[in-house]
């Protein structure tokens, strides 16, 4: 036989490593889920918003209602308040073949199946740059399993980006380097469908991965190329349309959206502890969101801040970049760093919100996962140095963090979390998270003496330390977070996930209010409430809220000294949680105008008395002027007396209306009582909701406006009498609509803003990529077969390497998934397809190798 390269079929592991990692995963959720008596319940948002949400849409698309949604805060676009939670996900789409009750026990096993998956879309891409696949294997557990993944429990609906983020850089890979069309579009498509607030972060880092790429000479392009690079892309934003579009003009609207850093702000954290949380979550697991016990003074509680990767942290990472000084995967983690510590930079992922997040590190992570098995693989990299320094940064931050001594009055204590409200459990969890980064470390230091030489029996120790190390590090996290729970055994389980409220009278027509309760605890119970956990509101709720002094973030949670809020929004119920803070003490309850009526299901009920039914009207009108120099807290009393209009408005229905002088009124309990009585005797006598919308009945005894507490939104259409009429936008945030004497039937119809279009533009855009694939097949059937040829004769592939030390083996490309060894004893072999790695090099034509 002649010199030359030999091609044998390469191993695929890749349902190994979805068989490890759903086993992994398992191993930590199913105890958790055994303990909750089959569901997985957590802390904090995972608890009460991805449960209520999952099982409120699954409920919602099942029974049609996927327009105007009556359970989320006052009123919501559902399509564009639910496609960054889930509708864009094929996880949830998943419970959709199940019924409702059903799907709370999805939860742990559809987490279970998402590490799978990151797990294995980890795999693919780390697969084209390592010679063995066994290697790609154990990068993909560091994927999957990194403390980002496991910090992002308490976010559920992030994991479909980290699943997805994989299979768009491997798309782009395939399209510059192997020529494959088709891909790149549809990778952009899954992204922008699954979540469109990731998708946006995943633009900015593949500009960035493939800017240094190309400036590093890993890949090529030439102009041809990118034209239809660029094409594909635009042409797979357009298929996400359907989704995409409505969502856009959803969030848009949010103002808090759009505030930006400027000045210092931009440049400089305002909190210095901020830098050392950036560094310190690359060596060590992950805090538990919203109970930091590292640098608490940053306060990024709900930041997603994790990098950690189990077993080798930053051992392989440091080591590889150390030894390869100039290659684009240092770059790109060199990039990374800084614009994780430049505020503006950092903000560039999240169109450059003021707000510090860290949501963007699992992009990074994957190129560290793929840097630790690079470095495995490759014998010239020492691993000494890089060890003993991640080992003496982990140990100085357990020093300083847990034995330095801090002050709080009089008081001196070791530990500078120490005085936190539970020192003790704040102690244990940071010792705990020391004790697994430091054991991982001494461990990774046994293996690499005994193993560094032997690269199979390595990466086989490897992936089982792994695997095990992620299942003790997560299930401690698990079982920390669960430790700041509502009791879940006994209260989330029996008295909202299975638990039933019965509340007297047409649901349609009233709200309850909750004090004291578990966020969201109305969205459990299927009610609709002025209570809500929820970030993607109609701006006319965030204008409302703020015009009369509440604060409206991401959620609703009114203060109980704005009284006349309750009757004004339709309250007709309270719920006080037992157990918690008592709304009602020696007989006087915290709210005038509330009576008790029983305790059911976990919960002290209390009616208002000032209770007034959907859709009513006014015989009275306040001005804009005369209301701005209310008190915030007593603006709804006087809105509950009389209706806010603008002066334009003022000019059509004044005539219908008499002008309140503010000075004359007392806005007492009293007084509002009065006028919630004759809102009540004007209210519309039938009110439901419908599946686009709401309709009423009222009989009036002369013209007048009829005003509906429900969120003003540029999509709903209002017919009187079959007659389509104007809507009012009063009351700084709600709808009215005129009404003639008599007898009225009004009908609001909600029609998603952008959905149809979105969807007509999805359509074609989808006919255009399967014509385009039909015109890249045909065109590839006219052309002669290339040939794959052998290495060039006289000149084995180590040797190549060795004579040209500007390419790197693992950068090659991978067409047809083969292991080329050279013909000697050498195990320097690379995942190459020859033809490919000919165009790669570029130093023959194609005649030349025929």
């Amino acid at each position: 036989m002649h010199n030359a390269v030999m091609i044998k079929s390469r191993k695929k592991l890749h349902w190994q490593t979805f068989f490890i990692a759903l086993v992994t995963a398992a191993a930590f959720f199913i105890p958790a889920m055994i303990i909750d008596n089959g569901y997985f319940l957590f802390y904090g948002d995972f608890n009460v918003q991805q449960v209520p949400f999952y099982k409120l849409c699954h409920e919602m698309i099942k029974s049609g209602n996927i327009f105007w949604n009556q359970f989320t805060d006052l009123g919501a676009n559902f399509i564009g308040s639910y496609t960054f939670y889930l509708l864009g996900s094929p996880f949830f789409l998943i419970t959709l073949l199940f019924p409702n009750s059903f799907v709370p026990y999805l939860m742990g096993p559809l987490l279970i199946l998402k590490f799978a998956f990151a797990a294995l879309t980890a795999y693919h891409y780390i697969n084209r740059f390592v010679r063995h696949s066994e290697s790609a294997v154990l990068g993909g557990l560091l994927y999957a399993f990194s403390g980002f993944s496991v910090y992002n429990i308490f976010f559920n609906h992030f994991h479909e980006a980290i699943i997805v983020f994989p299979l768009l850089l491997l798309a782009v890979e395939q399209h510059i380097v192997d020529k494959r069309r088709g891909v790149l579009a549809f990778a952009v498509f899954l992204a922008a469908t699954i979540n469109y607030f990731f998708f946006y972060g995943m633009v900015v880092f593949v500009v960035i991965y493939w800017a240094i790429r190309l400036i590093s000479g890993a890949i090529r392009q030439n102009f041809k190329s990118f034209v239809n690079f660029a094409f594909e892309a635009v042409l797979g934003l357009l298929m996400s349309m359907a989704l995409l579009l409505p969502t856009i003009l959803a969030v848009t609207q949010v103002g808090r959206l759009s505030e930006v850093n400027l000045g210092f702000d931009s440049w400089l954290y305002g909190r210095t502890q901020i830098y050392a949380n950036i560094l310190e979550v690359l060596f060590f697991p992950p805090d538990i969101p919203a109970r930091p016990v590292f640098f608490p003074g940053a306060d990024v509680k709900w930041s997603s801040l994790g990098a950690w990767l189990p077993l080798f942290s930053m051992v392989g990472v440091l080591a590889f970049c150390k030894t390869k000084q100039k290659h684009w995967i240092k770059r790109i983690l060199a990039t990374s760093l800084v614009m994780a510590l430049v505020p503006i930079l950092n903000s560039a992922f999240f169109m450059f919100n003021s707000a510090y997040y860290a949501r963007w590190f699992y992009m990074p992570i994957l190129i560290m996962s793929l840097s630790t098995v690079m470095a495995i693989e490759d014998d010239r990299v020492d691993f000494k140095p890089s060890y003993k320094f991640v080992l003496l940064i982990t140990a100085l931050v357990t020093l300083i963090i847990g034995l330095w001594p801090d002050r709080e009055g009089d008081k001196i204590r070791l530990g500078i979390y120490t005085f936190e409200e539970d020192s003790l459990m704040y102690t244990l969890r940071f010792f705990g998270t020391c004790l697994i980064a430091l054991v991982s470390l001494l461990i990774l230091n046994i293996l690499i003496k005994k193993y560094r030489n032997y690269h199979k029996a390595f990466i086989k120790n490897a992936i089982t330390l792994v695997a095990v190390i992620s299942v003790i590090y997560s299930s401690v996290f698990i079982g920390c977070g669960k430790s700041h729970s509502f009791d879940t055994t006994g209260e989330i389980i029996p008295n909202l996930i299975e638990g039933k409220l019965e509340l007297e009278g047409d649901a349609d027509t009233f709200r309850i209010d909750c004090y004291d309760c578990m966020d969201n605890t109305a969205m459990f119970l299927g009610y609709s409430s002025i209570n809500a956990f929820h970030s993607i509101v109609p701006a006319s709720v965030v204008d409302f809220y703020e015009y009369i002094g509440e604060e409206r973030s991401v959620a609703s949670r009114p203060d109980t000294d704005n009284v006349g809020l309750r009757p004004l929004l339709s309250v007709k119920y309270l719920l006080n949680r037992e157990g918690g803070d008592d709304f009602e003490t020696d007989g006087t309850t915290l709210m005038a105008g509330y009576t008790y009526l029983k305790t059911e299901n976990g919960f002290k009920v209390y009616t208002n008395d000032n209770y007034i039914p959907m859709g009513f009207c006014y015989d009275k009108y306040v001005t804009e002027s005369d209301l701005d120099e209310t008190a915030d807290h007593l603006k709804t009393n006087m809105m509950v007396k009389a209706i806010l209009l603008n002066d334009k408005q003022i000019e059509k229905y004044g005539h219908l209306l008499e002008d309140v002088q503010i000075d004359g009124y007392y806005l007492d309990n009293e007084s509002l009582s009065e006028d919630a009585q004759l809102r009540r005797d004007s209210a519309c006598y039938d009110f439901d909701y419908t599946k686009t919308g709401f309709k009423a009945k009222i009989n009036l005894e002369k013209e007048n406006l009829v005003f509906f507490s429900v969120p003003y939104d540029s999509g709903f259409k209002a017919f009187v009498n079959g007659k389509e009429v104007e809507i009012e936008r009063v009351n700084h945030g709600f709808m009215a609509v005129l009404c003639s004497k008599g007898e009225n039937e009004i009908e609001f119809r909600y029609t998603t803003p952008g959905l149809t279009i979105g969807i007509m533009v999805s359509a074609v855009s989808f006919i255009v990529f399967i014509l385009y694939l039909i015109i890249v097949k045909l065109i590839r059937r006219c052309r002669p077969a290339r040939y794959l040829g052998e290495w060039p004769e006289g000149e084995r592939l180590a040797e190549y390497f060795e004579n040209h030390p500007e390419y790197d083996a693992c950068d090659l490309p991978d067409l047809n998934m083969a292991e080329v060894e050279p013909n000697d004893d050498s195990d320097y072999g690379a995942t190459i397809d020859v033809d490919a790695l000919h165009d790669f090099l570029g130093d023959e034509t194609e005649d030349e190798r025929e």
